[in-house]
């Protein structure tokens, strides 16, 4: 009986070397962004305990009730894999003191995060986020300028066919009413809803807004929006948002009916759509979350914050560019021997190339100087230094232009530093 293969586990992906140009172009753009908008990075485990999600995440979120892997940790305790990131951001805000050496910061981690859901396209369960935290300020303009950061990630890695969409959810004083009044007009229509919204109805009755199914669609298209019930600061607070946005140029369409599915949200909240992704078609969601700091232990102090899904941006990136292309690792110098005699000073070459800040290469096949050639080519290689018996035999190497085929002979002792000074254009 043949031996079973192993495979990798459903709902995770392996990312091959040739298959890394668009998560590339993603993380360096992210990163350079974020940095450029005063954010530094933060990294966190992945894992945390337990109660860090429950409570922070919230005890009726879906993530909590059916998505987490839990591990038991002995003694009664319990770990889970960091089911999203700004829980933990918060918690290690506050285990670092850093709100007393400064509350104001500005955060952003990148990372794997793991959610026990149905496996489909660009919706795994590991899967990758780029997000930041922006912690201590109540401004509007903040939540402007996270809508912009994410906007300007998505315009630095190409994409267009994108949407804005805006919404406030209020805040403790003005939400329950509105809270309240959906719950009692849903109660009467409970067989017109789904099985989740209405188990939604007593433990988080806004999430029956932005339900996907038709049916509820129909049902709540007839309740009020929750910025019809917004106390005055919640109101004030949303026309500023609108106007930085409005200000910067960003445009945005309103979307009374968006929530977002965490219980920590506050006033505003927002999602990045792509227009060719079908159903799953948010690529970046965040918002404000007021009372998480507090609730996790803190002293009340203000946030806003969005993560960006990676799988989600490559698809997108995808559709409007069509797929990566499979590129070969490329290499400044590959350096060839004619054979196998020159093979170690061929070796000693390659990494005094290195040493000297050089990306360089050798072969490791016995292949013919032809083939490295061919090698080369393929790499991307911009000069190659060729090593044969009569090379050896004069302490020199030939260095071939790839571009133009030019040549040079030149001391073995003195490559690297010439080839420095071709790669700087000194000897061009």
């Amino acid at each position: 009986m043949a031996q079973e293969d192993i495979r990798s586990v459903q709902g995770t992906e392996d990312v091959l070397p040739g298959q890394w140009t668009y998560w590339r172009r993603l993380y360096e753009a992210a990163a350079r962004l974020f940095e450029r908008y005063g954010y530094g990075r933060i990294r966190t485990p992945v894992f945390e305990d337990t109660h860090l999600f429950e409570k922070g995440t919230g005890e009726t979120t879906e993530i909590v009730q059916k998505q987490m892997y839990t591990i038991p940790a002995g003694d009664g305790e319990s770990i889970t894999l960091c089911p999203e990131g700004t829980p933990s951001v918060i918690r290690a805000y506050l285990e670092a003191n850093l709100h007393k050496q400064e509350a104001f910061q500005k955060l952003y981690y990148v990372g794997p995060m793991f959610r026990h859901e149905r496996p489909q396209k660009g919706r795994l369960r590991q899967f990758h986020q780029l997000g930041v935290e922006a912690i201590g300020s109540d401004s509007p303009l903040l939540d402007a300028e996270t809508i912009l950061l994410a906007v300007s990630v998505f315009r630095e890695v190409g994409l267009k066919d994108f949407d804005v969409f805006l919404n406030s959810i209020g805040c403790s004083k003005c939400r329950p009413q509105f809270r309240e009044e959906v719950r009692a007009i849903l109660h009467g229509r409970e067989d017109e809803l789904c099985e989740d919204c209405r188990s939604r109805l007593e433990r988080n009755v806004l999430r029956v807004l932005d339900c996907k199914n038709e049916k509820c669609r129909e049902v709540v298209a007839v309740l009020s929006v929750m910025t019809d019930y917004l106390c005055d600061e919640c109101a004030a607070h949303y026309d500023q948002v609108r106007s930085g946005l409005d200000r910067a140029g960003i445009s945005y369409e309103e979307d009374p009916r968006l929530v977002r599915g965490l219980d920590y949200y506050t006033r505003t909240v927002y999602e990045v759509k792509h227009r060719w992704l079908g159903a799953r078609d948010a690529i970046c969601g965040g918002g404000r979350y007021d009372d998480l700091v507090e609730l996790l232990g803190g002293p009340p102090l203000p946030c806003v914050g969005f993560a960006i899904g990676a799988e989600s941006t490559l698809l997108a990136m995808e559709s409007e560019q069509g797929p990566p292309p499979e590129i070969a690792p490329s290499v400044a110098v590959y350096v060839v021997s004619f054979d196998d005699a020159a093979q170690a000073d061929c070796f000693e070459l390659v990494q005094a190339l290195r040493d000297g800040g050089l990306s360089a290469d050798m072969d490791y096949e016995g292949r013919s100087a032809k083939s490295q050639m061919r090698v080369a080519n393929r790499r991307r290689a911009q000069f190659c230094v060729l090593i044969g018996p009569d090379e050896v035999e004069r302490g020199e190497v030939t260095v071939k232009d790839m571009v133009d085929g030019r040549q040079w002979t030149v001391p073995k002792d003195r490559a690297v530093a010439w080839l420095v000074r071709l790669l700087d254009g000194t000897h061009r």
